[in-house]
């Protein structure tokens, strides 16, 4: 049997560091991911290259890898002609690389597994993930998540991140998918200042984990450093529960031209006050790889 403490208390405890995007971590190291699929296409094709990316995460001092199993559904394999057995299969590997990652590591501390739930839209891969809205109900959004939902609990992971949350809509049917699993889960919105990216007030979407058992943190990921700062205090307030924050670099993702501009915000100074307001689960997004988490790590380490 582990002994690595379940991660709620680790959160009662003290800070914990997650680790930085996967996308990045892997485009770094010259993999390809201009794909409907994006990160879990390697889980078929190379989940080397998977654990990897997270062993380069551990080694700068993460605490949790999140798998690669964001944009990996049913639906999504199934447009690429795999079936649903070995769809779940993918999605239980996708946690396998993580726990491969820690075992290759033998770091002498706790080091923890999150399995990556993301949104309808990101099975869309039409970029509906940050708007939210899919003219889907409550209930058709809990069918498509639960199946899922299922595997990745079945898979044992420490926690499930149910990530990039767009609107108040879906975070209600992955409440209810994650329901009797026997997994905490976290709840992590994308938003937009004081709201989520569909939105609602931010104030009214934190409140729908307060009142959720299985929901051991609460917080935003996906979004700049500046939003981070505001939200991180009101999830706080709202739920009196662990937050979790890990938003994007700060630069800016121009469609039109295929590339990134502006310059990052994501700093050391930021991870601080983001802790000072009550953030126990800190990490980063798209565009904050390993030297940014080494960063954090560094900054949480100087601040116990």
């Amino acid at each position: 049997m582990s002994s690595t403490p379940a991660l709620a208390e680790a959160l009662a405890d003290g800070t914990v560091v997650l680790d930085g995007g996967m996308s990045n971590q892997l485009a770094s190291a010259g993999y390809d991911l201009g794909d409907e699929l994006w990160s879990a296409r390697l889980l078929a094709e190379d989940p080397e290259a998977v654990t990897a990316a997270h062993l380069a995460y551990f080694e700068a001092g993460a605490d949790v890898a999140i798998t690669a199993s964001y944009q990996a559904t049913f639906e999504g394999f199934a447009r690429r002609g795999i079936g649903r057995e070995e769809a779940a299969g993918l999605l239980a590997l996708s946690v396998e690389c993580a726990r491969s990652a820690i075992r290759r590591i033998g770091a002498s501390r706790p080091l923890w597994v999150a399995a990556s739930a993301g949104p309808y839209g990101a099975m869309l891969a039409d970029g509906s993930e940050y708007r939210g809205r899919y003219g889907l109900t409550v209930r058709e959004l809990e069918h498509f998540h639960r199946p899922r939902m299922e595997v990745l609990a079945a898979a044992a992971p420490d926690v499930l991140a149910l990530e990039t949350i767009p609107d108040t809509d879906e975070a209600e049917a992955l409440l209810r998918a994650v329901r009797g699993l026997g997994v905490p889960a976290w709840l992590s919105y994308s938003a937009s200042g004081d709201r989520t990216r569909a939105g609602q007030p931010l104030e009214e979407a934190f409140a729908l984990a307060a009142r959720a058992d299985e929901v051991i943190a609460v917080g935003v990921n996906c979004c700049t450093p500046d939003d981070a700062d505001h939200a991180v205090a009101l999830a706080a307030r709202v739920t009196g529960k662990p937050v979790v924050v890990y938003p994007n670099s700060g630069e800016t993702w121009d469609a039109g031209a295929r590339a990134w501009t502006g310059r990052p915000t994501f700093s050391a100074g930021r991870v601080r006050g983001w802790r000072a307001s009550g953030a126990r689960l800190i990490g980063g997004c798209c565009r904050v790889g390993p030297d940014a988490i080494a960063s954090v790590a560094s900054a949480l380490r100087a601040a116990r």
